[in-house]
């Protein structure tokens, strides 16, 4: 008797992991999560030579290094055919994303960010910024 209320009760185990797995996976496809990305477009000055445009790249190495950032990706323009909607005008460009929009407001106010901002701050003469929500499906 002892055996078969065991095989029973092992049945009933399986069928409980199964079917909680099956709602948790159900949860995870019900509310998509969330992506946060903090979009940057830099103008170098133009008298800048050819190592202090190199040097800047320290900048977001810098940024890379900070806490909230998940990934940082950044680089130069591409040399893409002329288009219409096309301007390549910027000097380099960097993606940041982060878990949250609380993860990438408490960014901004790091004194360490604050800190790097500064000492590039002379390196640029324009700077655009755009911050996006994508919902990850």
């Amino acid at each position: 008797m002892k055996r078969k209320d065991f095989i029973k009760r092992l049945g009933l185990s399986t069928a409980v992991v199964a079917a909680s797995s099956q709602l948790y996976a159900a949860s995870k496809e019900a509310s998509p999560k969330k992506v946060y990305f903090h979009y940057l477009l830099f103008w170098l000055k133009p008298d800048l030579d050819k190592n202090q445009i190199e040097e800047f790249s320290l900048f977001f190495e810098g940024l890379k290094k900070l806490p909230y950032v998940k990934n940082l990706r950044y680089g130069k323009a591409a040399d893409s055919s002329p288009r219409a909607v096309l301007d390549n005008s910027f000097t380099y460009n960097a993606s940041m994303e982060f878990a949250s929009l609380h993860d990438l407001e408490a960014y901004g106010k790091l004194p360490q960010h604050i800190a790097l901002v500064e000492k590039y701050k002379p390196f640029f003469n324009r700077m655009l910024v755009h911050d996006s929500v994508y919902e990850n499906k």
